[in-house]
């Protein structure tokens, strides 16, 4: 089974994978990662998924724990928190492969009225493990689709539908189900970050962010910690930074300009924050990346 994800992964990705090593599928949620060397840190606020993991290594922080893993294991994030990544093991001859699959808060609700009553807990919102036999199954038959472009439309919900279900129906299914439990605190969570998510560049109302969460304020910022490990106001700094980073990084902007632009006004202090986050100001960590680049070419 193995061995055949891989070969589907392999298939897609050589053909259709950008300069990064991404290769995004027709199918909505679905991606294909693909590297040829080790990795620099890569530094992400992740949405709730799945990664599985085909062939190569990585090495995933989140906090203080460190999670290594490799072929045959799945990494699940099931709420937004941040968390630094490296490829550690990839080569031209052996390359790292993996499966990146986005959890459907939709799909999910709707699984769990179908599947009728169950525990359901937050937990440890980053864990990895050995993927399951029908996980990796689902995952397969998904993939197969796209050597055949005219049944992706027609088959794909169903097959995401059935992954979604062995996910829910596995050693996880009970942190996977918060997500999908009306009203439950993972999914009022939820709510205010896709707005932090969709606004982060603008000053943060605390006073709106309950109201969407549908909490009282105290309430409201015991859970989100609790969920995310963050506060707001840490959650949105994270996001601010790190789109500056890609900015300065994959569209050449200037310092000054990608501070304004994520919503800084003082460029100091920009300055600052990158340096405490990143370990490097903007000037030396542009020309560090730049440096790393060039010696592995």
């Amino acid at each position: 089974m193995t061995q055949a994800l891989l070969d589907a992964a392999r298939r897609f990705a050589e053909t259709h994978a950008d300069p990064a090593g991404v290769a995004r599928t027709p199918i909505p949620g679905l991606t294909i990662i693909r590297e040829t060397m080790p990795g620099l840190l890569q530094y992400a606020v992740n949405r709730p998924l799945v990664a599985m993991l085909l062939q190569g290594r990585k090495r995933v922080t989140m906090g203080s724990e460190i999670f290594d893993f490799g072929a045959g294991e799945s990494l699940l994030i099931t709420t937004d928190v941040p968390t630094i990544s490296q490829i550690t093991r990839a080569s031209a001859g052996t390359p790292y492969f993996s499966i990146v699959f986005d959890l459907d808060p939709a799909v999910i609700e709707g699984l769990v009225m179908e599947m009728g009553a169950a525990p359901f807990a937050a937990g440890q919102p980053v864990r990895v493990d050995p993927t399951e036999g029908e996980v990796a199954d689902a995952a397969l038959r998904l993939l197969r689709l796209l050597d055949r472009p005219a049944s992706v439309p027609i088959l794909q919900g169903q097959l995401v539908r059935e992954l979604h279900y062995w996910l829910l129906s596995g050693r996880h299914g009970a942190a996977i189900r918060s997500l999908g439990v009306a009203d439950s605190h993972a999914q009022r969570i939820g709510r205010a970050v896709a707005v932090i998510r969709a606004d982060f560049a603008k000053p943060l109302r605390m006073e709106r962010l309950a109201e969407v969460a549908g909490m009282s304020p105290s309430t409201f910022h015991e859970h989100f910690r609790a969920i995310t490990s963050l506060s707001p106001l840490q959650l949105q700094k994270q996001l601010r930074l790190i789109e500056a980073r890609r900015m300065l990084l994959s569209d050449g902007a200037t310092i000054g300009h990608a501070a304004h632009a994520v919503g800084y006004e003082s460029v100091p202090q920009f300055t600052r924050e990158y340096g405490r986050m990143f370990g490097l100001p903007p000037a030396r960590d542009l020309k560090a990346v730049k440096t790393r680049l060039q010696a592995a070419a």
